[in-house]
């Protein structure tokens, strides 16, 4: 039905080295050598202009190391990875495994190099995000999970203070975690407002909201979950200056007609976002989304028709 439709560079410029691919994580949960190698056919195939960073969590970093030397061994891979780590409950043990990490890749040359240059932690307060601050070097790019269900203020001031960014939960296995589009849009504003990049997580495999399946499981619970087209997008109009309000109808939109794109940008409803735009927006404020997968956004756009 689509053959023969020609990629619209603003849907390059919106999705370039978007998604942070996480298959180590649910629902895929697959285990390390398969991420590993689904990681490095991604890189070299025909979409990986779409893929960013690697997430692993800290506790698993020997365990990709030896799955980058058997991956090495293999494939002949010369890896200049970029990996977002994920921190557990004692931040200064993993600061210094991810410099031992970092130190020792730095030592392999090009021989199977991987660097961690962002990390993700949970922050749950302002006062916990300051004194994450002291820990973290700023050499690290620092993104701290945050609630949105409660106002946003403090804890974005906090994270501004750090020159950091923000991160936001979208999904998960049970509808209950997954935000109101209000509280999202009330997040995105907060960002905006100060300046503050962020990425997101969960539930993102889509590119447009729509009512599916959670997991992978028959049988399992189905309710309405948010794409990563209306949620770059949203972004992209708050940056704009869209109001709140409206925001919430950008994240709720479940019809991909709504979404216009050609060479100049992005339109939906008579707003319009240019691709100088978008570019800078991806540059600044809306950083990537994880994914467990990333053939489900693939194959969700050429449904669509969007590539």
């Amino acid at each position: 039905m689509f053959a023969g439709i020609r990629l619209k560079s603003s849907i390059r410029t919106l999705l370039s080295h978007a998604i942070d691919y996480a298959g180590l994580f649910p629902p895929a949960e697959l285990d390390m050598n398969s991420s590993t190698r689904n990681y490095h056919a991604y890189r070299i195939g025909p979409h990986g202009w779409m893929l960013g960073r690697f997430v692993v969590p800290v506790s698993r970093l020997e365990e990709f190391n030896f799955s980058v030397l058997e991956l090495v061994d293999n494939t002949g891979e010369k890896l200049t990875w970029k990996l977002s780590a994920l921190t557990g409950s004692n931040l200064g043990a993993d600061v210094e495994r991810i410099h031992r990490f970092n130190r020792w890749h730095a030592g392999r040359g090009a021989n199977g190099s991987a660097v961690i240059d962002v990390v993700e932690v949970k922050a749950s307060s302002a006062a916990f995000i300051e004194t994450a601050g002291r820990i973290i070097p700023r050499s690290l790019k620092t993104h701290f999970e945050m609630p949105v269900d409660v106002t946003p203020v403090a804890l974005v001031k906090a994270i501004a203070r750090l020159n950091a960014g923000a991160k936001v939960r979208t999904g998960g296995a049970t509808p209950d975690v997954i935000p109101r589009s209000l509280d999202l849009a009330r997040f995105l504003v907060a960002c905006q407002l100060r300046a503050l990049p962020f990425k997101a997580t969960a539930g993102l495999r889509h590119p447009i909201c729509s009512v599916r399946p959670l997991g992978n499981e028959p049988g399992g619970p189905v309710t309405r979950t948010y794409g990563f087209l209306n949620l770059f997008l949203a972004a992209a109009f708050v940056d704009d200056g869209m109001s709140e309000v409206e925001v919430v109808e950008v994240l709720d939109e479940e019809s991909a007609d709504a979404f216009v794109f050609d060479d100049c940008g992005v339109r939906w409803h008579g707003r319009f976002v240019s691709a100088e735009v978008l570019e800078q927006v991806r540059h600044r404020f809306a950083i990537s989304f994880g994914s467990c997968s990333f053939d489900d956004p693939i194959q969700g756009l050429k449904g669509l028709g969007f590539m």
